[in-house]
């Protein structure tokens, strides 16, 4: 089949792996740790749980550079446990979801927070504060073969070496089963599709120059630069 232009792949790296996984869909959990409820929205503590979206070429690989975006002077790190989903379909039951799962990696939901606050208020949709350019730094994804399931563990950020997340997996409100399950009444998943489960406590500004770091014990580190 030909093509009036070409469109590269996005993919990252597979850890162990020459090949690469590619991503199809980026599908992000809102509001999953109870103390980034309490600091940010100050909403019911136990809704079902709900979902956005980012494009796929928002991805920024572990190492790189990310552009701090335009109209925005309140742009957010939020570190994220994030899942690659290797076998797909829909109304999974939480039970099997794991089966689901080819590995796991980290990300950072970078958003514009003040952009974000004005859809809020306006009951617009999220798109210009939360799927930018960008938006969604990630590492290489490690597979579930090597490291298993991990239901706990410290999830945390540091921007300039100042800590400022510092949480563990084992708060979210919904457990990465639960959330496949949730989601897959919504959407038919398919290989490729990453799914960003949410954040801990201690959001906070990035401003040009910063150096942001963090990690996930067991599974993988980032860092990035904000130019």
């Amino acid at each position: 089949m030909d093509f009036i232009f070409p469109l590269q792949q996005v993919s990252l790296p597979i850890v162990g792996d020459q090949k690469r996984f590619p991503v199809r869909r980026i599908y992000c959990v809102g509001r999953n740790y109870l103390d980034h409820i309490r600091e940010t929205a100050g909403a019911d503590e136990r809704e079902p749980p709900f979902f956005f979206q980012k494009p796929t070429d928002a991805i920024l690989e572990n190492g790189g550079e990310f552009p701090y975006p335009p109209l925005s002077e309140k742009t957010h790190h939020e570190i994220e446990l994030v899942v690659a989903i290797g076998t797909g379909g829909k109304e999974i039951e939480a039970e099997n979801a794991l089966d689901h799962v080819f590995g796991y990696t980290v990300g950072i939901d970078m958003t514009r927070r003040d952009l974000q606050g004005v859809a809020k208020e306006m009951r617009r949709p999220w798109e210009a504060g939360k799927s930018f350019d960008h938006a969604a730094p990630c590492s290489a994804i490690v597979p579930a073969a090597d490291i298993g399931h991990p239901q706990g563990g410290r999830i945390w950020l540091a921007v300039n070496g100042e800590i400022r997340q510092d949480g563990d997996l084992a708060q979210q409100i919904w457990s990465v089963p639960e959330s496949i399950a949730h989601l897959t009444t919504l959407f038919e998943l398919a290989p490729g599709d990453l799914i960003m489960t949410g954040t801990p406590a201690g959001v906070g500004s990035v401003n040009r120059g910063d150096k942001v770091t963090g990690g996930i014990a067991g599974i993988a580190d980032i860092e990035i630069t904000v130019v």
